[in-house]
């Protein structure tokens, strides 16, 4: 039997929604293991002088825990 959590967190990029999401990941995993999957809940944009400057992200992620 495995127990898994789910936990929310926030993310931003320059680039666009799907970097933005790789580098929310890529930081969780530095200090989670066994991240087996994420829900984006959430996404918006940053505007200045009526251009993107960046991308961000809301979402939640499931691990497995040991």
């Amino acid at each position: 039997m495995s127990i898994a959590k789910t936990i929310e967190i926030s993310a931003s990029s320059e680039k666009g929604f799907e970097d933005a999401i790789k580098q929310g990941v890529a930081k969780a995993a530095e200090s989670l293991e066994n991240i087996t999957g994420a829900w984006i809940m959430d996404q918006s944009v940053k505007v200045k002088k009526g251009k993107i400057v960046a991308y961000g992200v809301r979402m939640k992620l499931t691990f497995i825990l040991k």
